[in-house]
């Protein structure tokens, strides 16, 4: 596993809790934000990553501007999954 997406998989996390406690209607405890989180972190992350942003990984080199975008991707990745799947849980509950 390369360093990109342990961070990536990391803010995640961080993003998935982060929207948790923002948007309570959303949350889903703890544990549901972060594993929500972390698969929103390695999706987003990758999609970026597949888009152009952050290529310096692709030369072998760790840089700052490469740990901030893998950060931004992942934790921005987690929050937006995290309010998808809060917002689809939701919606089935009210049926």
């Amino acid at each position: 596993m390369d360093l990109a997406l342990i961070i990536q998989l990391v803010s995640g996390a961080v993003g998935g809790n982060v929207a948790g406690g923002l948007l309570k209607d959303v949350s889903l405890g703890t544990l549901g934000n972060s594993l929500v989180g972390i698969l929103g972190g390695g999706l987003g992350g990758q999609l970026l990553s597949m888009l152009g942003v952050g290529g310096a990984e692709a030369a072998g080199s760790v840089d700052i501007a490469s740990i901030v975008s893998q950060v931004a991707g992942g934790g921005v990745g987690g929050g937006v999954l995290l309010v998808i799947v809060g917002l689809i849980k939701n919606a089935l509950a009210k049926k």
